[in-house]
């Protein structure tokens, strides 16, 4: 689960027009990569804590039924509201806006009758059809856990806080039986979970075997020539499916994105320098692979740079090798999403690109691998908690598979064309599942820039996507400033909304280092000012400071350290540590290197230093002296993955529309949203419900909603410990 540990203690404290080709040999990013130096220590150092004590779900059969059919009260541990004015609130409205759920306040159901009994004074309620077999499916997944069956268990799991470990507990079994009896039953993790190994890791997370990546059914080696042109795995196979419904052949459209770096470009406000060396670097050296004759011209009727082809791109000759194919289920949520129910997280594949010589008749010594990675992330499709459960059961089967075999194989590439092929998410751009492409380069130009691509319509004022038909479009950056015009350590945006939109989304209380959580979103705007930028430079800047925080303010460098580790800046470099520019421990700008060879070596942020580890990185503003915030991500990737597979319980909830919400304010005066700072204003009036009479008629009131019910884990009120990266 990922909740507060009650009484736990951890025992660690402007672009340039065309920027330069070389690295710059100021000292800022370079010191910068020796402050932020990271150390390595056993995730046993941890304080071992009662499962109970982490519960911050409680599940209780009702007597009877609802009149809208719910059987179950569940109770949840709320943290404090990030509007401070809802704080006695007796009710609490969470989530999306466009969709939220109601919750009273357990205390004054317990009071009214409502509820047998309240779990305490910080737990709020809401109501829910439970079904029979979704205990029954738990108990018996409990049981095969304990059996053997699904392979090495541990009774120990990491409580995270955020993305860092903070504690370890053993999780709770499922008591079926007192729940019949209608007692408070905790939902938290198994007692029993799959070992969190390497071979987990890589057969279930972070799939980069030799095995899986040079498979000579499914990919190509543009170095070796090795492999099957146009195999599932290839960039040749994804490009060709995405390119399907776009009006364009799809080399067309392949050359169509990669044109994309030979023009400035402008997005929010922050025009963007081309960078042309895409043409030398990629473009001209897989047309003469193609047997094209290319050239880079200056067309005089719309001053634009344009490629001139004698013949098409052969794509399935790309100079882009498959790394690793990724599974983000810890992205999964259902809690901040309106037009969906529950999704399954994504699905990734990333790809480095080569300069091979000779083109696919070389070996890895004639690659010349290059610093430049392609992620294409893919929104896995799928609504409700069943089929969350479902692609989660699917990953922890793969994890059960001895080795990279042909049965391992088989089942993954059914997974991966259930999401990739085009018609797999209908209503999404040339009805294919990507959410987005995201690049990560200094094989063009340095510093190493990030640029993200959809295939939506961005509109200029909202920022709100509309998924659009066609080429692959440039996007905003996620939750990351214009770094044109923004300076990283001084700039008063910054500053103002560090201090005031982030730290007001501070989860309270905060305890540096072990417990710091913040719900914002980023603004295209701040002050009046254009805010979220449409690229990233890392190493200039290496992170995001706000130049009043004070040290010795634990919510503001809570805030600050919070803003800048989801920019991709920070996430990119210092705040993760991801800064060995030796490249023999860890890695630098990149989480899987493009430059290290197969298998690609993976950040420490990512590995913890390895299983049963956690890194511990300085802070990027203040040193080690303030704090060194723990990570070891595939850890938590791992046991997220586990508990979607074995642990969770589905059921099924009623949000409020926006009728509800309309008769909720003319009931009580007020409605009790709590958004995200930094959220557009909703058009009502926003305010506390303290009075207990209005809590009853709103308990009455409820058999007049109309919102559908939605299928949901019963944890989905817990936000998600990581955001976009």
């Amino acid at each position: 689960m990922r909740v507060a540990v009650v009484g736990a203690v951890l025992m660690v404290s402007g672009c340039a027009r065309e920027p330069a080709q070389e690295p710059s040999r100021e000292p800022s990013w370079q010191d910068a990569a020796e402050e932020s130096r990271g150390r390595s220590t056993s995730l046993g150092e941890l304080p071992l804590v009662p499962g109970l004590s982490v519960a911050g779900t409680f599940a209780q059969k009702l007597e009877w039924p609802t009149a809208l059919g719910e059987t179950t009260a569940v109770h949840v541990k709320l943290p404090p509201p990030a509007n401070r004015q809802l704080s006695d609130s007796l009710v609490r409205v969470v989530g999306d806006p466009a969709r939220p759920s109601v919750l009273f306040h357990s205390d004054t159901l317990a009071r009214l009758g409502a509820i047998p009994a309240s779990p305490g004074p910080d737990f709020f309620t809401l109501f829910a059809r439970l079904p029979d077999s979704e205990l029954e499916r738990r108990q018996e997944n409990e049981r095969r856990l304990a059996s053997g069956e699904l392979g090495t268990t541990s009774r120990e799991s990491i409580l995270f806080n955020g993305r860092h470990p903070v504690a370890r507990y053993e999780g709770l079994p499922v008591n079926a039986a007192a729940f019949g009896w209608g007692e408070q039953v905790p939902v938290t993790n198994c007692p029993l979970l799959p070992a969190s190994t390497q071979s987990q890791w890589e057969r279930t997370l972070m799939i980069r075997d030799p095995a899986v990546v040079l498979d000579p059914a499914r990919t190509w080696d543009p170095c070796t020539g090795a492999g099957t042109k146009g195999g599932v795995w290839t960039f040749a196979h994804l490009m060709r499916q995405m390119a399907q419904g776009s009006g364009a052949r799809p080399e067309a459209f392949v050359l169509s994105w990669l044109s994309l770096w030979l023009n400035d470009f402008q997005s929010n406000g922050d025009t963007v320098p081309a960078r042309r060396k895409m043409y030398d670097e990629v473009i001209a050296p897989w047309a003469a692979a193609s047997g094209a004759t290319s050239s880079l011209r200056l067309n005089p009727a719309t001053t634009r740079w344009e490629v001139v082809l004698s013949r098409p791109l052969d794509l399935d000759i790309a100079p882009f090798r498959l790394l690793a194919i990724v599974n983000r289920i810890d992205l999964a949520s259902s809690w901040d999403h309106a037009d969906r129910q529950s999704d399954p997280g994504e699905l990734r594949f990333l790809f480095g690109l080569t300069r091979p010589s000779p083109w696919g008749g070389g070996t890895e010594a004639t690659c010349n691998l290059r610093p430049f990675t392609v992620i294409f992330e893919y929104g896995v499709p799928g609504e409700g908690c069943a089929q969350v459960v479902a692609w989660a059961r699917q990953w922890a089967l793969l994890g059960n598979i001895p080795s990279f075999n042909v049965a391992y194989k088989a089942q993954l590439t059914q997974m991966t064309q259930s999401v990739v092929l085009r018609g797999r998410a209908p209503g999404k751009g040339n009805d294919n599942a990507l959410n987005q492409i995201r690049t990560n380069e200094a094989a063009l130009a340095f510093p190493w820039e990030l640029r993200e691509f959809r295939l939506v319509d961005e509109h200029p004022v909202s920022g709100k996507d509309k998924p659009s038909d066609g080429l692959l479009r440039v996007h905003t950056m996620a939750r990351t400033p214009d770094d044109a015009t923004h300076d990283s350590e001084v700039d008063p945006d910054i500053d103002f909304f560090v201090r005031t939109q982030v730290k007001n989304g501070v989860e309270l209380p905060v305890t540096v280092p072990i417990r710091c959580t913040a719900n914002f979103t980023v603004p295209r705007k701040v002050r009046g000012r254009p805010f979220v930028g449409a690229n990233s430079l890392v190493a200039k800047p290496t992170h995001w400071e706000g130049f009043s925080v004070d040290s010795t303010d634990a919510a503001e460098v809570c805030a600050r350290k919070e803003f800048s580790l989801n920019t991709c800046n920070g996430c990119h470099f210092k705040d993760t540590g991801t800064n060995d520019f030796s490249g023999m421990d860890n890695v630098a700008f990149t989480h899987v290197s493009p430059t290290s060879g197969i298998p690609a070596r993976l950040s420490r942020f990512l590995t913890g230093g390895g299983p049963g580890f956690m890194y511990l990185v300085p802070d990027a503003q203040f040193g080690a002296q303030v704090a060194s915030w723990p990570y070891a991500d595939l850890q938590r990737r791992h046991q997220r993955l586990q508990e979607l597979a074995n642990c969770t319980l589905c059921g099924w909830v009623r949000g409020l529309d926006a009728g509800s919400l309309a008769r909720m304010e003319a009931l009580a005066g007020s409605v009790p949203l709590d958004v995200p700072p930094g959220s557009p204003e909703p058009a009502l009036t926003v305010g506390p419900i303290r009075d207990v009479g209005v809590v009853k008629q709103l308990l009455e009131l409820r058999q007049d909603f109309t919102a559908q019910p939605r299928e949901v884990p019963l944890d989905f009120l817990q936000p998600p410990a990581a955001l976009v990266h």
